[in-house]
């Protein structure tokens, strides 16, 4: 949700121009290895949100099976 909102308020030029500013600052040689690390993190991220949720889900599974 909060990512649809950021989306939102930026416009194609807004987008080009923060794409422009971070291949300055990075340079084209290391800007795939930065963006394959922020890909491999997101997974993972999504990952541990998923076992994250089957976790709950047992817990609550679990915590029914006390009463």
């Amino acid at each position: 949700m909060t990512q649809s909102i950021l989306l939102g308020m930026l416009g194609t030029t807004e987008i080009i121009i923060i794409a422009a500013i971070i291949l300055l600052l990075f340079g084209g040689s290391k800007l795939p290895k930065l963006m394959k690390g922020l890909g491999q993190g997101m997974n993972e991220f999504k990952k541990g949100m998923k076992e994250g949720d089957t976790s709950v889900d047992s817990g609550k599974e679990s915590n029914d099976d006390k009463k």
